[in-house]
């Protein structure tokens, strides 16, 4: 897939995105829309997965820890073909596979559950540990929130992935700035995390825009460093794509009406 045919998988993901959370009545708009760069270049240009055998255990494997932004998650298996798109309008109802965070019990191509906030990048480190233990070339990706990095145990995950040297994982951080009661910087200021990741021993790269992906694709194929885990550290928006819930809070854990979905939906268009 190339650069233009990704670019409009994103839009395509944006849209499946607004759909779910509609449907449903619930669910988290915001951060599923800024992450959607980040995962799908990870998902279409870098990793080894098949949708006809899901369990394969030389597979590489993905960590959604912000746990939270499952339908964005969703969306990218359901477009990869991991189950029936049709599953789609049963989001966050009951039975259904697709449950506000990702089960891994129920979902083809989910490798972890995950929903409490900092555990994910701690399942994420404990895998890759796994993989360089049995000499195996798996390479691990995870998304954390950069709220979710108010979490002491991000950190102490950190410092595992350091003291291991696991260079075959790659952990993101979905930073747009704002989290459910405000900004990062009024709820619990984050400081320099570029400065903070580098001195817990990570190889940190800096994305001015993590909606770009030329600069995410670039950060994803930039070689590692021996040694060093990979921190891409992406300024994101929140609610990208959809011009009235950019930047805006209010729509960290909101469903669009009727009328915002069809709005939401116009703007992607095409």
């Amino acid at each position: 897939m190339d650069r233009q045919q990704l670019a409009v998988k994103c839009k395509q993901l944006r849209r499946d995105i607004i759909e779910m959370i509609a449907g449903a009545g619930s669910g988290h708009p915001g951060g599923s829309l800024s992450m959607v760069e980040l995962i799908a270049a990870t998902y279409y240009t870098q990793m080894r997965v098949d949708p006809k055998n899901p369990e394969d255990p030389a597979r590489d494997r993905f960590v959604l820890s912000k746990g939270h932004a499952a339908p964005c998650y969703y969306a990218v298996l359901g477009e990869l073909g991991f189950f029936d798109k049709a599953e789609f309008k049963n989001f966050r109802q009951l039975h259904s596979i697709l449950q506000g965070h990702p089960d891994a019990k129920k979902v083809p191509g989910i490798d972890a559950s995950t929903g409490s906030l900092g555990q994910g990048v701690s399942i994420a480190v404990g895998m890759a540990l796994g993989a360089k233990t049995a000499k195996s070339d798996i390479k691990v990706y995870t998304i954390l929130g950069d709220g979710e990095l108010q979490e002491g145990q991000v950190w102490e995950a950190c410092t595992a992935a350091a003291h291991y040297k696991l260079d075959n994982l790659t952990i993101m951080i979905d930073n747009n700035g704002l989290q459910i009661d405000g900004s990062n910087d009024e709820v619990m200021s984050l400081g320099d995390l570029h400065a903070r990741f580098t001195a817990f021993g990570l190889d940190v790269i800096e994305l001015a825009d993590g909606n770009d992906l030329d600069q995410v694709i670039a950060a994803l194929e930039r070689p590692v460093t021996p040694g060093k885990p990979k921190c891409i550290l992406a300024h994101t928006v929140k609610g990208k794509g959809v011009s009235f819930m950019e930047n805006q809070v209010g729509w960290h854990g909101k469903a669009p009406s009727s009328a915002d979905r069809d709005a939401a939906l116009k703007e992607l268009e095409g």
